[in-house]
């Protein structure tokens, strides 16, 4: 991991990029119900919980959201995991929909990266502080994605042709500004001195769109999370050209962007949140679950189908890098003119 200098308490622009993910690593659907009493437990499980995705069916949220409620499930943790989808404002209707429902010990809400992005872009950096962090669960590095047609086959020839022609080049990604689809090839224009304003980027709504847009040849390449699109790279619909990372991904056969002489590191996560207001036994019983769901055999075998890197971090752990990654964020749009 490269050594980050700061000068009056922020990163150079070049550095910004390679930071961006070394900091992750090292903190290693209607009406408003009524107020919902502690979830009810029957011979050890939990029952009556509920997941809010702050986006829509299919999107990286939801495939985390499904991932746990069916490993909560497998492990005989809970039962009857209900998750819902409320899309809007990159995440942030889905964050008021949490918040709205104080005290419910039933709810919980998937989230990531993207909705750091989308509190900043939207003014609500003080909603964000108002929702129990519950806990951080997984990372997963970015990854720079090409159709199996695709004339690149190195990362090196695609970043040629965009920084010599960046109007015919399209990048998309599942991000709105801000989200990890977006940063990662923001950072790296930034880093090959390609101007950002000059980048295409391409926002869609979801995994599906994304890839539709790639497989049509609408965008020459994406940005996305390892996970995403595990199952098209198995097939080889899709291929990686670089891990945005530092160090290559086991279980992937992709060189580092550093390979290729881009020093830009973008590590996507994804974490739970839950109400406020929720007593500190109530708060206490949901912390302990999302832990046993963590460290269970279950669990990990969800990450390693979906390339997912084990980013359990605690509450209170949780709670810091929150703060950190408010800042960095925002750092991070400002150093590319988006803020």
């Amino acid at each position: 991991m490269s050594n980050v200098s700061f000068s009056k308490g922020k990163l150079t622009r070049r550095q910004l990029g390679a930071y961006f993910g070394a900091g992750a690593m090292a903190l290693s659907a209607g009406a408003l119900h009524e107020k919902q009493p502690l979830m009810e437990f029957m011979d050890g499980h939990v029952r009556g919980l509920r997941l809010i995705v702050p986006n829509s069916p299919g999107s990286g949220y939801h495939i985390n959201a499904q991932a746990m409620a069916e490993a909560l499930e497998n492990a005989d943790l809970a039962h009857d995991v209900e998750i819902f989808n409320v899309i809007g404002s990159s995440g942030v209707e889905g964050l008021y929909r949490l918040l709205g429902d104080t005290g419910n010990s039933r709810l919980l809400m998937s989230m990531g990266l993207g909705l750091i992005g989308g509190v900043i872009a939207n003014n609500a950096d003080s909603s964000l502080s108002e929702a129990v962090p519950i806990a951080r669960l997984t990372t997963e590095p970015e990854l720079i994605l090409v159709s199996a047609n695709s004339p690149y086959y190195n990362f090196s020839d695609l970043l040629k042709d965009w920084k010599d022609n960046p109007s015919a080049v399209a990048v998309g990604g599942g991000s709105s500004p801000g989200g990890p689809d977006h940063l990662t090839p923001m950072l790296t224009a930034e880093y090959i001195n390609l101007k950002p304003k000059l980048v295409r980027y391409v926002a869609h709504d979801g995994r599906g769109p994304l890839l539709s847009a790639l497989l049509d040849g609408k965008v020459s390449f994406a940005a996305a999370g390892a996970g995403e699109f595990a199952y098209q790279l198995r097939t080889g619909e899709l291929r990686a050209l670089a891990v945005m990372a530092d160090s290559r991904v086991k279980g992937l056969d992709v060189p580092t962007g550093r390979e290729f002489g881009v020093n830009v590191e973008v590590l996507n996560w994804r974490g739970v949140l839950g109400s406020p207001g929720v007593s500190l036994t109530e708060r206490s019983g949901l912390e302990q679950l999302i832990w046993r769901l963590a460290t269970s055999a279950e669990w990990k075998t969800y990450l390693a189908s979906n390339n997912w890197q084990d980013g359990y971090l605690s509450p209170s752990q949780f709670h810091s890098f929150l703060n950190v990654e408010r800042l960095r964020v925002r750092q991070a749009l400002g150093e590319i003119g988006i803020l």
